[in-house]
């Protein structure tokens, strides 16, 4: 019996299709590889496709089987068809060209003219390692890239910041807008200006929105034209690399959103009839455009689209040192009906004709080429449906993800948060979202990420404060709504971070409240800046409740990591009452207390727990975070004996707790 199924009984009746799985993994990596090498030495494309300086000369590579001729078209011709500037067929499909080294200078711009029989197009290399836009044009080329400097990557002896047995806590951001004007930032930027911020709020692990180049700034990165370039608006690939290497100084990961679920439909910029032909790297008919995304669908089917994917992993890892990735459209790839209109509601969902065996394959072997190269790299899978196995390991019958995107909790918290009176919030209930999952298999969870906060939606601060954010979040000048949306906020977080079996992730600028939503430039909005930005200046101002936000959200994510409490740390539910709204559980040597009741404070409030003294370690009614400081934490809590309870070891400790907050006490003796 596979060993996920043992520790998941309910997937006995599946085991064969899982075992299938399996089995159809093992044979396509030996017909790739030939079974005499690792996937992770295959796996190499960028090596060889694509721009590279022989010193001296070059040598371009592409594969596009249906071409006729293929020229190269740049500053260095006038952007003419030249002969001297030609690539020749060498077999496969593959064409070549090897030029002087007068023939091309770093920084010159090109493209390739790709003919086939009945027309022609300019195209970008499908390996191209660095696109740049015009100014003026706004058309997108490759650029010759080989600086006479060359970028020194640090010696690093394993994973910075983050170990399986800790907490993974992730900031996820974006480049672009983590600055405050109204325009877009750079790696640079990013380094000196974001990162030391991240530092001192104490999270492990950055995770990078957009890296790969998109010629659509509005679509978030989400729709990818050059697998292998950073994208240029943000800056060169050694500033991309000096940020990387900055963050692993400080002790931080750092992973990107890779986006193999789909490609831009652009022919001019991206992979859309390469060759002349759709189906080149995706599929052809009603397969190869996605309904809902406006995008199109790969055919993982195919050795060469396997090959293109696998090598764009391995790229990231070895040529810019990312730690690993967070892949976005998972349930988009595993299913044929790409999730659309589907419920999940049971095993049935998954195992009922609608998977897509070839992308469960390349997910497969992605995971396993990805811990080939770094051993210690983090893959997160972006999954809607709950596919068992998705995060479970590929020699226990699994996919291979680390971690899986707990995707139902934000979900929970909007739902929660605008259809839930204040009074009828069940605590009980809401510990019960917070850890229901499948306990196999490790999750990251949070109560926001980008998602929630695009145009269209509100962050949860907003939602719950609204228009008093603009005129009374300034110490002294606040109202009911926004006392009551700062409490919300800060214990929607902690029990959120506190119930995690793997990690919680927090996107750039939630941490201390920002205010409004996401909103990219474009025709909608004047092609505007101002909600694609991040405002640094409310959490440095101290007036404001954002700095005392940002205050708590570091004791927070301090104390997951200092405290000793592992994913696997057991959540032991000490108390619900559901008519208090009060619910409090213990995770190795620590209590959490929530009274989410918004009118009553209850003093001298007892509930069963371990024999022995605690003490306050968290607060959220601490002044520092803009709490009422209406407890004393400098006071030790001694549990009060009962003979009934004697034999388990347990009494009653007896505690104030002010409405609306939230206590971590430690067991101390």
């Amino acid at each position: 019996m596979l060993p996920i199924v043992e520790k998941e009984s309910g997937l006995q009746p599946y085991e064969g299709a899982l075992q299938a799985r399996m089995d159809y993994a093992k044979r396509k990596e030996r017909e790739l590889t030939g079974g005499k090498k690792k996937l992770s030495n295959w796996a190499t494309g960028y090596l060889y496709f694509g721009l590279h300086h022989l010193n001296p000369g070059w040598v371009l590579r592409e594969w596009a089987p249906n071409a006729t001729a293929i020229y190269i078209k740049g500053d260095f011709n006038n952007w003419e068809k030249s002969e001297s500037y030609r690539l020749y067929p060498v077999g496969n499909g593959v064409w070549e060209g090897y030029f002087t080294e007068e023939q091309m200078l770093h920084g010159q711009h090109y493209k390739l003219l790709v003919e086939w029989i009945g027309g022609y197009g300019e195209r970008i290399p499908s390996y191209a390692q660095r696109v740049v836009q015009d100014e003026g044009t706004k058309i997108y080329s490759a650029q010759v890239w080989a600086p006479a400097t060359k970028f020194v990557p640090a010696k690093r002896k394993g994973p910075r910041g983050w170990r399986a047995d800790r907490p993974l806590m992730i900031y996820e951001c974006h480049i672009g807008m983590a600055t405050e004007e109204q325009r877009v930032g750079t790696y640079i930027e990013f380094k000196d200006n974001v990162l030391p911020r991240i530092a001192k709020l104490g999270y492990n692990c950055i995770q990078i929105m957009a890296i790969q180049e998109h010629p659509y700034y509005g679509s978030f990165g989400y729709h990818v034209s050059n697998f292998f370039a950073a994208s240029s608006r943000f800056g060169t690939p050694e500033e991309l690399k000096e940020l990387i290497k900055e963050a692993h100084k400080l002790g931080i990961a750092v992973i990107m959103d890779i986006v193999h679920s789909h490609a831009v439909k652009n022919e001019l910029e991206g992979l859309g009839n390469f060759d002349g032909t759709p189906y080149q790297y995706f599929h052809d008919g009603p397969r190869r455009e996605h309904p809902a995304w406006d995008s199109l669908c790969f055919n993982y089917g195919k050795n060469e689209v396997m090959h293109f994917l696998l090598s764009n992993c391995k790229f990231w890892l070895e040529e810019y040192d990312f730690d690993g990735f967070r892949f976005d459209g998972v349930t988009s790839m595993m299913y044929l009906s790409h999730g659309l209109g589907e419920d999940f509601n049971g095993y049935p969902s998954y195992f009922n004709g609608n998977e897509d065996g070839d992308a469960i394959c390349y997910l497969t072997l992605a995971n396993k080429l990805i811990h080939e190269v770094k051993k210690n790299a983090i893959t997160i899978a972006e999954d809607m449906s709950g596919m068992p196995g998705l995060a479970s390991p590929i020699e226990d019958g699994g996919m291979g993800f680390d971690y899986r995107l707990a995707m139902g909790i934000p979900d929970f918290w909007i739902k929660y948060i605008k259809e839930v009176r204040d009074e009828d919030w069940k605590a009980g209930h809401i510990l019960y979202e917070m850890t229901n999952r499948r306990q196999t298999e490790k999750t990251i969870s949070y109560a926001e990420s980008h998602d929630q906060a695009l145009v269209g939606d509100k962050t949860i601060i907003f939602r719950l404060v609204d228009a008093d954010m603009y005129w009374h979040f300034e110490h002294g000048h606040s109202t009911y709504m926004v006392d009551r949306g700062i409490a919300l906020h800060k214990m929607i977080r902690l029990i959120t971070a506190s119930t995690i079996n793997g990690g919680y992730l927090n996107f750039m600028g939630n941490e201390f409240g920002h205010p409004e939503w996401i909103d990219f430039p474009r025709q909608g909005n004047g092609w505007s800046y101002q909600y694609a930005r991040r405002q640094w200046s409310l959490v440095d101002n101290k007036n404001f409740y954002y700095a005392d936000l940002n205050r708590f959200d570091a004791a927070m994510v301090h104390f997951m990591l200092s405290s000793g409490i592992k994913p696997d740390t057991p959540i032991i539910n000490l108390w619900d009452r559901e008519g208090d709204q009060v619910v409090a559980y213990m995770r190795g040597d620590y209590v959490f207390v929530f009274n989410w009741n918004g009118v009553k404070s209850f003093p001298d409030y007892g509930f069963l727990a371990p024999q022995g003294k605690y003490r306050v370690v968290l607060n959220t009614d601490n002044p520092q975070f803009a709490g009422f400081e209406q407890t004393d934490d400098s006071v030790d809590h001694l549990t009060n004996p009962d003979p009934e309870y004697t034999r388990a070891k347990k009494g009653w400790l007896k505690l104030y707790l002010p409405a609306r907050s939230a206590l971590v006490l430690k067991k101390v003796d």
